[in-house]
């Protein structure tokens, strides 16, 4: 993205078109009905995170392929992939515990007398270990990427993209084809993103109308231990390893803005995707990992979906007078890394995950229903840290392999910005 040389431009930038639009949705969205909200401003959200899911499964493909294929040879692309496994498996392991600890101590359910009277969530059963990794595996690509089963494109793509780094320079040309299909899609992104602000626009004022503060008031303490437990988290995980990549806090804040700030306005980090791919290359991370990396996180690595599901699991359980058992916590750390894998970046797939984990525990499902009154607003909070952790790992597998800052950003992309 080129420099911008007007003084005034950065206030017409595309983050600060989105900050527009969620200060307007707010204010618009508290003195309109819900009823119009519903009929006129739902669909300009809708219509969004639509587009958004239009590229998404395309971008992810091309960039897995190409990051996975100019990785090099079979040591180093195994190298790579264990240090980003590990990394989003002990961010995530922390993130829940943190997110127990906090809820422990604020108690975020005890003293609230909220009715659960006919409040309704429907069941949902964790499947078997052994059938989710199964099925990680794709009888049809095609038909994993007509109904974006993102589990699935990622593991075709990456071992696609393995088998085209293993044929050496026989395969050169197919890495070049999906490295530029992965620059057309991202240039797809960003011509959506113009529209991005009004999106967001839409969400917003919508959330407005339905979650008013009748809703968010009672629910206000819930809110308040998933915002301290994320701030603790990002103080005590995400602020060591920006010192490790020998980044400074600001210089990374500064350059990770746009993309935390699409994720928290539109709850999506598949909204994110493009801009954080080149957030995190622009910031030192070689194109290879940078491709590898933040879209395997984008499904797999949510360390804020698991502080929520620490959060909300200790809430329900003292909103129905249960005392959650060591051995019961212990469970909801290993519930929430896998499930965090199986958690899709788009809108309110945290709350279906949570689902899955009182199921385990004996939590009665009814505190769904009653956590969902907020979940908005607990979504912006996660998806933006899940973000924040794509980029990082990006960065921290770079520093491993000595990649960190040696590839200057490629000018190629600057004319990807269609904010200028």
């Amino acid at each position: 993205m080129a420099t911008k040389s007007k003084k005034g431009s950065v206030w017409t930038s595309l983050p600060m078109q989105m900050m527009y639009g969620l200060i307007l949705g707010v204010v618009v969205g508290a003195f309109i009905s819900s009823e119009f909200a519903t009929t006129w401003l739902q669909p300009l959200g809708t219509l969004f995170i639509r587009l958004i899911r239009m590229v998404v499964v395309p971008l992810v493909l091309a960039t897995l392929i190409a990051g996975s294929a100019g990785l090099g040879n079979a040591s180093k692309i195994g190298s790579i992939a264990i240090e980003t496994i590990l990394t989003f498996a002990v961010t995530t392991a922390i993130a829940v515990t943190i997110g127990l600890i906090v809820a422990n101590l604020m108690d975020p359910g005890q003293g609230l007398n909220i009715s659960t009277e006919g409040l309704q969530a429907k069941s949902a059963t964790a499947p078997p270990l052994s059938q989710v990794l199964v099925e990680i595996v794709p009888i049809n690509p095609v038909e994993a990427l007509g109904k974006g089963n993102m589990l699935q494109v990622i593991f075709f793509a990456i071992m696609f993209g393995f088998c085209v780094s293993s044929m050496g320079g026989k395969a050169e040309m197919l890495t070049e084809f999906f490295q530029k299909v992965g620059d057309v899609m991202i240039k797809m992104t960003n011509i959506v993103m113009i529209y991005a602000p009004i999106g967001v626009f839409g969400l917003i004022a919508y959330t407005v109308t339905q979650h008013g503060l009748a809703v968010l008031l009672p629910l206000g303490k819930l809110i308040l231990t998933a915002f301290v437990a994320t701030v603790l988290f990002v103080c005590i995980t995400y602020l060591p390893i920006i010192k490790i990549i020998g980044l400074n806090v600001l210089t990374y804040l500064k350059g990770i803005f746009e993309p935390w700030l699409i994720a928290f306005t539109t709850c999506s980090s598949a909204a994110a995707l493009a801009v954080n791919l080149e957030a995190s290359r622009k910031l030192g991370a070689s194109k290879a990992i940078a491709s590898f990396v933040i879209p395997l996180g984008n499904t797999i690595n949510m360390n804020g979906t698991s502080i929520y599901m620490g959060v909300t699991a200790v809430f329900a359980a003292e909103v129905f007078g249960m005392d959650l058992t060591l051995t019961q916590q212990f469970e909801i750390v290993l519930m929430g890394v896998l499930a965090a894998v199986g958690t899709a970046g788009v809108p309110g797939a945290g709350l279906i995950m949570t689902t899955l984990v009182f199921t385990e525990i004996g939590i009665p499902l009814e505190a769904v229903a009653l956590i969902a009154g907020v979940d908005r607003i607990l979504d912006m909070i996660r998806t933006s840290v899940n973000v924040l952790g794509d980029s990082l790992t990006a960065l921290l597998v770079s520093k491993f392999e000595g990649t960190l800052g040696k590839e200057p950003f490629e000018t190629e992309l600057e004319v990807q910005d269609p904010i200028g």
